[in-house]
């Protein structure tokens, strides 16, 4: 079981859109679904998002432009009331699903994220899509992914990659029925003063490796990249770790990362997601992961969206073919 914290938790400070403005965003995401003929990854399509993204309720816009500007102690958003449909079909069970075909979720969550960056994808995870699903898979269950239903261990989503989303965000359009599935997501800003002098300063120094998984093609023959797990400002550092894919060079390492990783168990944050939810993530300062869950595969299991978002798009057009919004 995953423990949480006393802490508040991020139910209590989440954005809860009025029923009026709950109708506003549908109203956008339905003229979503209707331009560039639907196509969702087309760059008019997301030109037309763009647009669109301006036009959110007010109240809206500025939680998301405060939670631009400082992701606040727990470094996560949770937005709540979001239109999804009442009529969804069944959850897709295959391996790979994506979002083609503009839906009023798939504007909704696209148009958050929007707001704070450009949303991109990568060509190797689910064929570059840049509305992903999230569902658990027959056969893949004890994978360590999206697809799984084993317990998620804590990471930095795309820890491996140099060009990571700053930014993660989770739409629900279906709970899991079972009430097990949670998202679990952890600050670095809440574990730092838990973590001991000796820890930080190992946790500073490029003393371990995170492999690619396998949709990457994972790392070959050619080993990653040395790296800190603790990056930036000393008393404000950013995070990088996949707790299933980071690994410590030596045993000092290998103790300071036994050490951030209670911390981050004693500052965990549960949550279970239920329809019109959309838990927004600082990819810098927050590891997530997921509760074990038993799935039904009967169309009735956990559904979410996933979209990421960069916050400096320039940086990654080295890895983007044609100036798209996949990345290589």
């Amino acid at each position: 079981m995953t423990k949480t914290s006393s802490l508040p938790a991020l139910s209590e400070a989440a954005v809860v859109l009025t029923d009026s403005q709950r109708a506003e965003v549908a109203l956008l995401a339905e003229d979503l679904a209707r331009a560039a003929s639907g196509v969702l990854d087309s760059p008019a399509w997301l030109a037309a998002a763009r647009a669109a993204a301006v036009r959110l309720p007010g109240e809206l816009r500025a939680a998301i432009r405060d939670f631009r500007y400082d992701a606040g102690p727990e470094g996560a958003l949770l937005v709540r009331n979001l239109p999804v449909p009442a009529d969804l079909p069944a959850t897709p069970t295959r391996l790979g699903s994506v979002q083609r075909t503009a839906t009023t979720a798939a504007g909704a969550i696209a148009m958050v994220l929007l707001q704070l960056g450009e949303v991109v994808a990568y060509r190797s995870e689910k064929s570059g899509a840049l509305v992903q699903d999230v569902v658990p898979v027959a056969g893949q269950e004890g994978q360590q992914s999206n697809a799984g239903s084993v317990r998620l261990q804590m990471h930095t989503e795309n820890a491996f990659h140099r060009n990571r989303p700053d930014y993660l965000g989770l739409l629900c359009l279906r709970g899991d029925p079972t009430g097990d599935a949670r998202l679990c997501t952890a600050s670095v800003r809440r574990a730092l003063p838990l973590l001991s002098g000796e820890a930080r300063r190992t946790l500073s120094e490029e003393r371990f490796m995170t492999e690619a998984p396998p949709s990457f093609g994972g790392s070959g023959s050619v080993p990653p990249p040395v790296h800190a797990i603790l990056r930036g400002a000393p008393d404000d550092p950013d995070v990088l770790v996949d707790f299933n894919a980071t690994h410590a060079l030596d045993d000092g390492g290998r103790r300071a990362m036994d050490e951030l990783a209670a911390a981050f168990e004693a500052t965990t944050h549960a949550l279970a997601l239920t329809a019109g939810d959309l838990a927004v993530v600082d990819n810098r300062l927050v590891v997530h992961g997921r509760s074990p869950y038993t799935p039904r595969y009967d169309g009735t299991d956990r559904w979410l969206h996933r979209v990421y978002a960069v916050a400096d798009y320039r940086r990654s057009r080295p890895d983007r073919q044609a100036a798209g919004s996949v990345l290589d």
